[in-house]
């Protein structure tokens, strides 16, 4: 029977109802999940995690939120192996790629905990700067703290990270005392899933401080108020369709967004071939084509190479590419595994077809 993926949203787990999004192993093209949000109320979400998860992680100290930071680094360490796994079924990575985002995952929270460590113990906000004198007399002076908004921090996060894209955002926030909804992109959200549920599981946070959509937005950032944060990563496309929703616009929300890239390795002009900084050249250009298949935001999408030496760069990094075992990720001598939907292998496709119309072999 097909898993149907769950949201878990004002405190509880939902399945959602009407007609459900697919997501598969895109070796196999096996149907692994389904997922849908129709008939979530995302109002009540939003208000749920305003009421009662803003105010118990408000409650807490830096030093609190940090060591809950690190529970969920830990708790989500205990299940490694399964959920490399599940990288590699539902995004096509290889064991490295895996590790790639899972370690990130739990490193960057244990990361954010360590920052929470070298705050004040006691403090729940951030003196910014040293006090300022602003009249004459000494006892006119001003200092600025940082708060936590009395809102919710709406994720909206990409496909090639589901776990290092989630905790990225989601450290940040709860660092700051508030509360989260995070939502993966729906093709590769089984693992964003499986890591929440883990989470809910060993309670290792406050009710309301972390929910989890498991499909479409739909109308959540409808619900969005001028104390809410909302944060993206994805195209330069959608990005805009965010930015320019008139709830957002109109409340004043905050919105931050991660997009499109346009990358470059530069070979130098004075750099000759056989030398050390021409292999490392070749080894980190081949590196970034064929980690996660190229499917991160900071691969290389453009290489520099003098004219005089295109031809001889060329053909030595073709060399280097070409000892990149592809094929299905779960064997142990595959580097590359395919992308991560068919959706993304049509992109890839279409923009090989334009650079063949637009440029010289």
């Amino acid at each position: 029977m097909t898993k149907l993926l769950r949201s878990h949203v004002g405190g509880n787990w939902h399945e959602g109802t009407g007609k459900r999004s697919s997501l598969f192993d895109p070796t196999t093209e096996d149907v692994l999940a389904e997922s849908s949000t129709e008939g979530l109320d995302f109002g009540a979400a939003v208000d749920f995690a305003r009421r009662e998860g803003g105010p118990a992680l408000r409650g807490m100290t830096f030093h609190q939120r940090g060591e809950m930071l690190q529970a969920m680094a830990s708790a989500l360490h205990e299940y490694r192996d399964e959920l490399l796994d599940l990288a590699r079924q539902n995004g096509g990575n290889t064991r490295g790629d895996a590790k790639f985002d899972v370690d990130g995952a739990t490193g960057t929270l244990s990361a954010y905990a360590k920052i929470a460590s070298g705050l004040d113990e006691g403090t729940s906000f951030f003196a910014d700067g040293e006090p300022l004198r602003l009249a004459r007399s000494p006892r006119f002076v001003g200092r600025h703290l940082l708060r936590p908004l009395h809102g919710v921090a709406i994720h909206v996060n990409a496909f090639n990270f589901p776990a290092w894209g989630f905790a990225e955002k989601a450290a940040v926030a709860l660092l700051a005392g508030m509360p989260v909804i995070t939502k993966p992109a729906t093709s590769t959200a089984l693992l964003a899933e499986r890591m929440i549920e883990i989470l809910v599981e060993g309670k290792v946070l406050p009710a309301g401080a972390l929910s989890f959509i498991a499909g479409s937005v739909g109308d959540l950032l409808s619900h969005a108020g001028p104390q809410d944060v909302v944060a993206f990563t994805g195209s330069a496309n959608t990005a805009y369709r965010i930015r320019s929703q008139e709830n957002l616009l109109r409340q004043s929300v905050r919105v931050n967004v991660e997009a499109d890239s346009l990358n470059a390795a530069v070979l130098a002009p004075d750099v000759e071939s056989g030398t050390d900084t021409f292999d490392l050249f070749l080894r980190e250009v081949a590196r970034d084509v064929t980690q996660k298949a190229g499917q991160k935001c900071t691969a290389i999408r453009r290489v520099l190479i003098p004219e005089s030496m295109i031809e001889e760069a060329r053909e030595a990094l073709g060399e280097e590419i070409a000892r990149t075992k592809v094929g299905n990720p779960a064997l142990r001598e595959v580097r590359m595994g395919p992308l991560a939907t068919k959706g993304q292998l049509e992109d890839v496709q279409a923009g090989i077809d334009k650079l063949l119309e637009q440029s010289e072999l």
